[in-house]
């Protein structure tokens, strides 16, 4: 399902993940509940993570105070350009910078770029404290020198895709969920998509995949890799969880048309097979890859699936090298590296 409008915003749209970055932002993984029995396996992970994207481009890092960051520079040694990492000392309550921090917007000359501070209530309030988390995107905005604008309403930057060129990619169960916005429903979201974010045509998926506990993030289904293509992920074994959930979302990307009356140019990722920590089904997505400046890093299981992914990743990405990283251990917080990521546009 899709909606269309003439409404542009206020001259400032957000661009797709895979224009050029001036620099890369995480929140260094801290909360050591998030990870239960396995976080001293994380930061290894995230080390050898920022290690492949500070190599072409400046990652910047929020830690909790100087000896936060003397913990990470030491896990970072010998493995990031030292010269492209950038520590800020911004407290948070967790990791997950992709849905707590901004979400940036460039002026339609791309002469200037703002801030956005859209409310985050921890995915419907499911794990207070987030003050700390809520409060970032200000001090992001201030530490580039920017403008921030903040937002009356709840929004995750994991709910959303965009291809810069008009379309936005979500989900119902997510953005309408009202543990969200209560007060709003469809017609006042994509009202205010369209105005703060500067898309003309949203894209409807319906239900996300099992595990996943941020209600349905369209960031572990679906992807803009192109202005009119996208890869997504599919099920093909009937008696899994995920198989009609799917197999719906399929359907509907097959029905899409964009503004120009193209229809979408779909790759199709096979699913991992489950990945399971103490009974609990993991949301464990080869779509939640993130998109460098020369490099795309995507997560990967230990699965069969990996490598024929990764290389069906590679056509869709041939300027960049397309990178695998095991996060069997980093997806038992729920998420991966687009979770845990959030770009920062050129200028």
């Amino acid at each position: 399902m899709s909606r269309d409008t003439a409404d542009n915003g206020p001259g400032q749209t957000m661009p797709a993940e895979w224009t050029p970055h001036q620099a890369t932002w995480i929140s260094w993984p801290h909360n050591v509940d998030t990870w239960p029995g396995k976080f001293e396996t994380v930061e290894p992970v995230m080390a050898r993570f920022v290690g492949v994207v500070s190599q072409t481009e400046k990652v910047r890092i929020n830690v909790l105070d100087a000896r936060h960051e003397k913990r990470v520079r030491e896990f970072l040694e010998g493995k990031a350009l030292a010269s492209n990492v950038v520590f800020h000392h911004f407290r948070t309550n967790d990791a997950w910078c992709r849905d707590h921090g901004a979400i940036f917007v460039r002026s339609q000359g791309n002469s200037t770029l703002t801030a956005l501070d859209f409310r985050f209530n921890s995915w419907g309030g499911k794990y207070p404290p987030y003050d700390l988390d809520d409060a970032i995107p200000p001090q992001m905005a201030e530490a580039l020198g920017v403008p921030c604008r903040r937002v009356e309403m709840v929004l995750e930057g994991g709910s959303i895709d965009v291809n810069g060129a008009g379309a936005l990619l979500t989900t119902e169960q997510c953005l309408l969920n009202p543990n969200r916005n209560p007060g709003l429903g469809r017609d006042d979201i994509e009202r205010e998509l369209r105005e703060q974010l500067g898309v003309a045509r949203i894209l409807w998926l319906g239900e996300g995949i099992v595990g996943d506990d941020t209600d349905g993030h369209v960031d572990d289904l679906t992807r803009f890799v192109a202005e009119d293509k996208v890869v997504t992920v599919v099920e093909p074994d009937p008696t899994d969880e995920n198989h009609e959930a799917l197999a719906e979302n399929r359907e509907r990307l097959d029905a899409i048309r964009l503004q120009d009356g193209r229809s979408l140019d779909v790759v199709e990722l096979k699913m991992p097979r489950p990945v399971v920590y103490r009974g609990e089904r993991l949301p464990a997505s080869y779509a939640n890859f993130y998109i460098g400046n020369r490099v795309v890093v995507m997560p990967t299981f230990g699965d069969p699936a990996d490598e024929p992914n990764r290389q069906l990743l590679a056509t869709c990405f041939p300027d960049r090298d397309v990178v695998g990283i095991d996060c069997t251990d980093l997806v038992l917080g729920l998420g991966t590296f687009h979770c845990l990521t959030q770009q920062v546009p050129v200028f």
